[in-house]
C-alpha cells in the first residue's frame, strides 16, 4: 500500500502505521470517544490506518514532572528546522518487535 511504502521511511516521525484495518484487532473500540483529539468516521470502503502517537510520551512527561520539556498538542505537530529528506531514513533506538498488522 502506497502510505505504508511512503511513511515507513521516516521511523522517527511515527513511521508506517502499526496496524491497518480493524480496529477491534488492537483493541480499540471506535463506538466509544478518544481520550485526545476528535473522533474520526471512517466511511465505507475507507481502510482505517494506525500510527504510534505522542500523547504516550507526553503523558510519561508529565507524570516524571519535569520542570521543561517541548512536545506537541494533539492535531499540532512539533516544528524544528530539520527537512523531511534529512529525517528520512533517521535510526530511531531501539527496536520495535511487535506490530500487530505483522502478526
Amino acid at each position: 500500500e502506497k502510505v505504508i511504502e511512503i511513511t515507513k521511511a521516516y521511523p522517527a516521525a511515527h513511521g508506517r502505521p502499526v496496524h491497518v484495518g480493524n480496529p477491534d484487532k488492537i483493541g480499540i473500540d471506535v463506538s466509544l470517544k478518544p481520550d485526545y483529539g476528535d473522533s474520526v468516521v471512517v466511511h465505507d470502503g475507507e481502510v482505517p490506518h494506525f500510527w504510534a502517537c505522542g500523547v504516550t510520551p507526553q503523558n510519561a512527561l508529565r507524570n516524571a514532572r519535569l520542570p521543561f520539556a517541548i512536545t506537541h498538542a494533539p492535531g499540532h505537530m512539533f516544528v524544528a528546522d530539520i527537512l523531511s529528506e534529512q529525517l528520512k531514513n533517521w535510526s530511531v533506538p531501539g527496536k520495535w518487535s511487535a506490530r500487530p498488522c505483522e502478526e
